[in-house]
């Protein structure tokens, strides 16, 4: 980080954050191990996941600060600016793998058992096939495949439907996860854009502050020399002062002499 701040102190800030962020989804991985709630482990990789957004959008922050020196690093700090971008790029995928294989383990202990109809129920219908007589069993097995095959229908109609409901979830999803992912970036842009506009206004004001100092400066130069010039005007003994270079004192007051007719 040392090494990243003498480059650029927004690079070392944004360096140290990501490294923040890294150890914080270490520490949070560790602790989702321990927790055996589903809902509480549900919890607890929303609040990972979106530590992951935050680097996400901190290493693209870096990639731009990184492209802004390409002009001004030599090829080495170049090289090693790459490298780096490239192993906090590599850190985070692996998070991010580590958190699909986490939400998958969740996913599949919500997934509901149905049982099948239990030994009392198939004993009831033994019991009632006996008294039955070989048509009457035969109608009732025609009537109980009509059913069977009308609620079969039914479970065909309302998986169609599933998927078209599906299909159109996933399609308006898709479009809307686009649009977050644009949203992000232009977010993103605006935030770089306004971190350059607040130091170009803070050079901007020490360079105003400078200009003022100098004209104050120059101001007092010349007040100092016109109030030299004025006290030798009024008064061209005064030995303190020094005569100005350039300046000629003032010519002596000549007397007229008069004579008598």
């Amino acid at each position: 980080m040392a090494s990243l701040s003498g480059l650029s102190e927004e690079l070392g800030e944004i360096e140290g954050q990501i490294l923040d962020i890294f150890r914080a989804l270490s520490n949070g991985f560790q602790k989702l191990e321990k927790i055996k709630d589903s809902n509480r482990q549900s919890r607890q990789l929303e609040e990972l996941t979106g530590k992951m957004r935050e680097c996400k959008r901190l290493i693209k922050e870096f990639d731009r600060e990184v492209k802004d020196l390409e002009y001004k690093s030599d090829a080495d700090t170049t090289k090693m600016l790459s490298e780096k971008k490239q192993s906090m790029i590599k850190e985070l995928n692996s998070y991010v793998a580590l958190k699909k294989q986490y939400a998958s383990n969740i996913e599949n202990k919500r997934v509901d058992l149905f049982e099948g109809p239990g030994e009392g129920f198939a004993e009831e219908n033994g019991l009632l096939a006996s008294t039955m007589s070989n048509q009457q069993l035969m109608d009732q097995g025609n009537r109980m495949m009509d059913e069977t095959d009308e609620a079969i229908e039914r479970s065909k109609k309302v998986v169609h439907e599933t998927v078209n409901v599906g299909t159109e979830t996933a399609a308006a999803l898709k479009a809307q996860t686009e649009q977050m992912s644009r949203i992000v970036n232009e977010l993103d842009s605006i935030h770089f854009s306004i971190k350059k506009a607040t130091q170009l206004v803070k050079e901007l004001g020490r360079q105003v502050a400078t200009d003022r100092c100098i004209m104050a400066l120059l101001f007092l130069i010349v007040i100092g020399v016109i109030a030299i010039i004025i006290v030798k005007i009024v008064n061209p003994h005064n030995k303190d002062i020094r005569d100005i270079p350039g300046l000629a004192p003032p010519a002596p007051s000549r007397r007229l002499l008069a004579y008598p007719c």
